[in-house]
């Protein structure tokens, strides 16, 4: 044959000739390199040099022992430079890459002579990745060497035996590592070189015919001599490799030089994660036969490197926005469309049917390291909202906003927003931690609201602000915001929170009152002398100083701002009158007459103020009036008349509350009896609810209770 004799790229299988037949008429197939860049053209010379030695040891051989040609296995009769494909291979008769020919076609080449390759030319054509050549050529070799050893060549020189075993061992591996190259290469290449893959997958193929899985055990002497080499396992672990170490060579920037560097290595790995899948999809996958199941291999390899990345991902000091984006990649963005669930890779690629990237050990860590850290960015949220209270509002005296006529504070918007923020975002990576989170935000509100009151109270101490009756009904009307909120958008149970709420109230109410007696408690002592000589203080002054407080109550949310109008109208009354019935000289007639006057005045301007207010308390307005009519009554007759009204209104009055009374009116004891026994009758323990309950609040002079 001429050294330019046509080679079609396509493998072809040798049929071993019968020792009768000659040597002429022996069937060949010719098994020829696809070219690649990489590839010169098949060199004929070389292969027919190996034809012709293989053929003189197969007749040597068969003159020499006979007895054995069918059962050694390292018989000529076994040795083939080409070698069939599987069967699926060869019945798949399209086209395995863009332009290629059918694999299945197989022709005849004529018989030619030639010497065998030397170990270092073998190894010149596995680094040009002629490994085709290089292939037959190693095969020839290794059943040289067996048929040697089968023979007893190398019973008095077992260490050459050992250094020709070895040189097949080191070439194949040499070829391993170009499998593996070439494997890692076909991502790392813009484009993939489709002739050298086929080549590629009809390497491993001729391997597997010429090494059957059947025959695993090696000859005596050496271990790896004429065993399969596993090519397609180790094509299997080149595709893990290369998905290894692609996944590894993502840039990953340092916390120092990038606060977000995790959500960005991240972002990028899903960029070239998918990137490569697609790539394997549309130029790989066509390269190999079916039974390769490429792109589920592939998959799996990148699957389990990425899975191994996190999982040391997961072992560092990670921040809360960190912990953030590691969850949520690994929960919601891995399978989505923008990555695995790529509508691109469909079919082939099934998200469903792999394994968790992280373990649920991993997970739960990563969970609670998270909600760890969301507890201490919480306390730091709460923390800066009450330095921006104290720095921007009290300490600066500024009034809380109007907002429809209602004071307002930004204490329930910033709270709701954070909260809402946060849950959202947990909501994203799981239910599970959605509550987790929730549960974790009305905890540290639960302990943020009582701190907040205590510094509230502790500054309004120091300073005793103006500011602070409004500011507490900014927040109060906040804190309903807030509660309401809750329960509106997050649907959660606020019973504790309601709780903590009351009893927030109910200091400030406190310290709303202790405000509200220190000043108009010197303002009540001077409403009458101990000589009952009238206050110089205009009727109104009191009226002024109870509306100081009383007036911001209408910028309050109700219940609680009218029910603080209530509780501000009955203390008025009730220490008017705690003030009006201390014992002091009697009157005369003309005396009486202008504190009866200046009573009903003094009742009338404080009701009507408190009514136009919102105070709802109307069973208040005749108390004052009634005491004023049995001061200034001319007729003592029709005194009874009075005392029976104040007793029908206000069943909690006693004994000595009357007595009292009917001494402004300067009657006698022996009177005032009479009239007691007469015509009253109270309750000693009323029914009503405290509400309505004033007189029961009021000590009665004790001057006069010993009556």
């Amino acid at each position: 044959m001429s050294r330019n004799m046509e080679l079609h790229r396509t493998s072809v299988t040798s049929e071993p000739t019968s020792p009768t037949n000659s040597i002429g008429k022996e069937k060949m197939d010719v098994t020829s390199e696809l070219n690649s860049p990489t590839s010169p053209g098949f060199d004929t010379g070389i292969f027919e040099r190996g034809i012709k030695s293989m053929l003189s040891i197969r007749k040597s051989k068969q003159n020499l022992n006979k007895d054995k040609e069918k059962e050694s296995t390292g018989s000529l009769r076994g040795i083939r430079l080409s070698f069939k494909f599987s069967k699926s291979w060869e019945q798949d008769k399209t086209a395995t890459c863009d332009g290629m020919e059918q694999i299945g076609e197989e022709r005849e080449s004529k018989t030619f002579e030639g010497k065998p390759l030397s170990v270092m030319e073998i190894n010149e054509l596995i680094q040009k990745r002629q490994l085709l050549e290089a292939f037959a050529s190693i095969k020839y070799l290794e059943d040289e060497v067996i048929a040697e050893r089968d023979a007893d060549k190398y019973k008095d020189n077992p260490q050459e035996f050992a250094r020709k075993s070895k040189d097949v061992d080191l070439l194949y591996n040499s070829i391993t590592s170009s499998i593996q190259r070439i494997v890692a290469e076909t991502l790392e290449h813009p484009a993939v070189e489709e002739t050298l893959l086929a080549s590629l997958v009809t390497l491993i193929d001729n391997e597997e015919a010429a090494h059957p899985g059947t025959s695993d055990t090696a000859g005596p002497g050496s271990a790896l001599l004429g065993t399969p080499r596993k090519w397609r396992e180790e094509w299997r672990e080149a595709i893990n490799e290369s998905a290894r170490k692609r996944v590894l060579s993502v840039h990953m920037a340092s916390k120092e030089e990038d606060s977000s560097w995790l959500d960005r290595h991240l972002g990028v790995l899903g960029e070239h994660l998918s990137e490569d899948l697609l790539k394997v999809k549309s130029a790989v996958k066509k390269c190999y036969p079916e039974d390769y199941r490429v792109c589920e291999i592939y998959v799996k390899a990148f699957h389990n490197a990425i899975a191994s990345h996190l999982q040391n991902l997961s072992q560092k000091s990670l921040e809360l926005n960190e912990l953030y984006a590691l969850l949520k990649w690994v929960a919601n963005t891995y399978l989505s469309e923008l990555l695995l669930g790529h509508p691109a890779l469909k079919p082939e690629v099934k998200p469903e049917n792999l394994s968790l990237l992280l373990t649920p050990d991993d997970w739960d860590k990563l969970e609670n390291n998270y909600i760890d850290s969301l507890k201490e960015k919480m306390k730091s949220y709460f923390e800066n909202i009450l330095k921006l209270e104290i720095t921007e509002k009290w300490e600066k005296e500024v009034q809380p906003e109007v907002d429809e006529n209602l004071y307002n504070s930004s204490l329930s918007f910033d709270i709701q927003t954070i909260f809402a923020e946060y849950v959202k975002a947990s909501r994203v990576i799981s239910r599970g931690l959605e509550m987790k989170t929730l549960e974790l935000c009305l905890a540290e509100l639960h302990e943020f609201i009582p701190r907040f009151g205590e510094e509230f109270l502790k500054w309004n101490t120091s300073r005793d602000s103006p500011i602070f009756v409004p500011y507490f009904a900014a927040y109060i009307n906040s804190f309903q915001d807030l509660v309401s909120g809750l329960q509106k958008v997050f649907e959660v149970n606020t019973g504790e929170l309601q709780d903590v709420m009351e009893s927030l109230t109910k200091n400030f109410r406190n310290i709303f009152f202790i405000k509200l007696r220190s000043k108009t408690q010197p303002l009540f002592k001077k409403i009458f002398t101990k000589h009952w000589i009238l206050a110089t203080e205009k009727p109104n002054s009191l009226a002024s100083a109870v509306s100081q407080f009383s007036e911001h109550l209408q910028h309050m949310k109700n219940p609680i701002g009218q029910e603080l109008l209530c509780d501000i109208h009955k203390y008025v009354v009730r220490e008017y009158i705690t003030q009006v019935i201390k014992p002091r000289r009697k009157m005369k007639g003309e005396k009486r007459q202008q504190v009866s006057e200046r009573m009903s005045q003094d009742a009338k301007i404080l009701n009507n103020m408190l009514i136009d207010q919102g105070s709802t308390s109307d069973w208040l307005l005749p108390a004052i009036p009634h005491i004023a009519n049995i001061v200034g009554e001319k007729k003592k007759d029709k005194i009874k008349e009075h005392i029976m009204e104040l007793c029908q209104d206000y069943p909690d009055i006693r004994k000595e509350h009357i007595l009292a009374v009917l001494r402004l009116r300067g009657l006698g004891l022996a009177k005032s009896r009479a009239i007691i026994q007469k015509r009253y009758c109270p309750q000693e323990s009323p029914d009503g609810e405290a509400s309505s309950s004033l007189f029961a609040e009021i000590d009665a002079p004790a001057v006069v209770s010993c009556f």
